[in-house]
């Protein structure tokens, strides 16, 4: 995956003023594991280990820190709410299929320093991966979505 080679990420001043932020976000589930209804606490577990290890690796503006939601630090968790991050048990659809078992074990998000880069681990999709800024930079979102898929 790669930035190079995107059409139509250009716009007028006007078009560009219109656009508050850019968001561009994929779903991904592990190899091995069966899909969310299915998986055990256990393998949940090993999911966010693996998460761990792997943001672990980041760096520049990749760089940043994993909060798992079971024992989550309260000031932590109020100021991912405030930045409309944390995702959160109670879902009805999430409850119907299974999804919600042995909450919050082996669930937490990770994002890096300047909040432009976000995992979340194990809420509906085993992964959540989110690149985001504020204005229209199609190039830098995907950019930097295809540097930490790498």
């Amino acid at each position: 995956m790669s930035s190079e080679g995107l059409q139509n990420v250009t716009f007028s001043p006007e078009d560009e003023a219109m656009i508050v932020s850019t968001r561009i976000r994929v779903g991904r589930n592990l190899d091995g594991y069966p899909l969310g209804p299915g998986v055990s606490k256990e393998q949940r577990l090993e999911i966010m280990n693996h998460v761990v290890t792997a943001a672990g690796q980041f760096d520049e503006d990749l760089k940043g820190n994993f909060y798992p939601l079971e024992g989550m630090n309260k000031k932590v968790q109020q100021q991912l709410i405030d930045d409309h991050f944390l995702f959160k048990e109670g879902d009805r659809f999430l409850q119907a299929c299974n999804l919600n078992r042995d909450w919050p074990s082996g669930r937490g998000i990770f994002h890096n320093e300047a909040k432009t880069f976000l995992i979340w681990v194990n809420e509906e999709d085993q992964l959540r991966i989110i690149s985001m800024q504020k204005g229209a930079g199609i190039s830098e979102v995907f950019d930097r979505l295809c540097r930490a898929a790498r």
